[in-house]
């Protein structure tokens, strides 16, 4: 049982996945932001690796992956920050990239090194699922690492069924077709749309992504999954902070109050 999975045995609703862009604001800014993030009560911290063609992502994010990517961050500097953070921090921890990352690193090494370096998961959207099972699943194992496939409201009954059984960190549940940043009040027609994905993923852990901003959205959202995920509304509260830790207090307190 790796540290995502601690979480979800223990922690039974409302549990709190925040995201960010490993390199942004500053390059080493991940350094002040998880600590910040774990002590105010962040329950899974969701890592982006900054990448030049983010396909799911919004305004907000592909921005910050740019100026993350100017900041000079990649992926060796990144585990090596990681390592660091494993120094003193025991927050469960989540990469979430594109498979032509992992594939130009070396995938063996990719997965070596991520746990080497204290990863606890992945989340690759545009992985294939066949292509994990056949051809990765066993070297996650080997390397204790979870991995969570995406649902969208377009997803068949059949296809959101296995997306559960080979998730093994958590079910990620997009809350709409849009991409990440939207900011819409969760409507009659995603509600049927969580009730039928929590009927038909048995006891898989879920939570629910894209368009989560604040207190309300979070409490609501967690209503149907075991929490959700938060990723542009906080990079924007990022925006301007000279104080990040600080920051990062400030924006959970807001979530969780």
């Amino acid at each position: 049982m790796n540290r995502i999975n601690a979480v979800f045995k223990s922690k039974k609703e409302s549990i709190l996945n925040i995201y960010f862009t490993a390199g942004h604001p500053k390059l080493d800014s991940l350094l002040e932001i998880i600590p910040a993030l774990e002590e105010a009560g962040t329950d899974i911290i969701e890592i982006g690796m900054p990448y030049s063609d983010p396909l799911a992502d919004g305004e907000t994010i592909q921005a910050s992956s740019e100026i993350a990517l100017k900041n000079g961050m990649e992926l060796n500097l990144l585990f090596k920050q990681i390592t660091k953070l494993r120094q003193t921090n025991k927050i469960p921890l989540i990469l979430m990239g594109y498979y032509n990352q992992v594939l130009q690193y070396g995938v063996d090494k990719f997965l070596k090194d991520a746990a080497s370096a204290g990863i606890d998961g992945l989340i690759i959207p545009d992985l294939p699922m066949q292509e994990y099972e056949t051809q990765l699943k066993e070297k996650f194992i080997k390397n204790n690492l979870g991995i969570s496939f995406l649902v969208t409201p377009q997803t068949s009954d059949t296809r959101i069924k296995k997306a559960a059984a080979l998730s093994s960190a958590f079910l990620y549940i997009i809350s709409s077709s849009s991409i990440t940043g939207t900011t819409s009040n969760i409507a009659d027609g995603q509600i049927t749309y969580y009730n039928k994905v929590r009927s038909l993923i048995s006891n898989t852990p879920s939570l629910i992504g894209f368009g989560i901003h604040n207190s309300s959205s979070f409490k609501k959202a967690s209503l149907y999954a075991d929490g959700a995920i938060i990723g542009s509304a906080f990079i924007r509260h990022l925006e301007g902070k000279k104080n990040l830790r600080s920051a990062c207090k400030e924006f959970v307190q807001s979530i969780l109050s």
